[in-house]
């Protein structure tokens, strides 16, 4: 998805510090296309300004419309945030799912998301105009979401699912040490434990056993397994040269 071709519209958006802090997520997640439906008039004062900080141009340059008809007439793709769900309302999609969509079957079209008032979100006068349909699961308990805060949820995932999200990479899989090889470090430091008498030579294992499950839990590769046996050869040679000096 090209950032150019992605519009955040907000219809009839009521508080100066929800608008600058949708620019400021805006900015975040590199979109900078903004467009207003009938905004409050103190939609650009010093709360906004604060609030968007350097993102406050995204105010100065966002067009202002009168309908949300007019807002997405050059808009090929619109796609409408909300949790009325109707009879006509049946298909919806997660932030995920709808992010895959965006980047994939319409990376080269122009697309809006489109918000709705702070205090009852979308319409549905207002959802007619749209193409699809975005949700977020909250918790019943407390369903409705920041404004800002759910545009920064939707922008997140769309930006993972782009080739901007592509230069991150979840850390690679251990190649993980064999069962021989950490049979081959634990028989090293029973060994080695009992020498210095760190173990109840009549029951060694127990205390082994906090070993295992520490270390178990570690995921230890075949080179954290070299570095221990290292620490262990090391312990033997100190032990055995103060053997030597008794």
């Amino acid at each position: 998805m090209n950032p150019d071709n992605f519009h955040i519209v907000l219809v009839e958006p009521q508080g100066p510090l929800n608008i600058g802090s949708v620019c400021r997520a805006m900015k975040n997640f590199g979109f900078t296309k903004l467009r207003l439906v009938n905004p409050t008039k103190h939609y650009k004062n010093l709360d906004a300004r604060k609030m968007a900080l350097t993102a406050f141009h995204l105010i100065e340059d966002a067009p202002i419309f009168e309908s949300l008809e007019s807002a997405l007439a050059d808009i090929q793709i619109a796609f409408g945030t909300t949790r009325r769900f109707g009879k006509y309302r049946q298909n919806f999609y997660t932030p995920n799912s709808a992010a895959n969509k965006i980047n994939n079957a319409y990376s080269k079209t122009i697309c809006a998301l489109v918000m709705g008032t702070e205090d009852s979100g979308l319409e549905t006068k207002d959802l007619d105009h749209c193409q699809h349909f975005i949700t977020i699961p909250t918790h019943d308990a407390y369903p409705s979401m920041n404004l800002s805060h759910s545009l920064s949820v939707l922008l997140y995932e769309i930006s993972l699912k782009s080739d901007s999200g592509k230069k991150f990479y979840d850390p690679a899989p251990k190649n993980l040490a064999t069962g021989d090889e950490l049979e081959g470090m634990f028989a090293h430091m029973k060994q080695s434990m009992l020498d210095i008498d760190f173990l109840d030579p009549q029951n060694p294992d127990h205390l082994l056993r906090t070993f295992r499950q520490a270390f178990g839990e570690s995921s230890l590769t075949s080179r954290d397994v070299r570095i221990i046996r290292g620490l262990m050869s090391r312990i033997d040679w100190t032990e055995q040269e103060r053997r030597k000096n008794l």
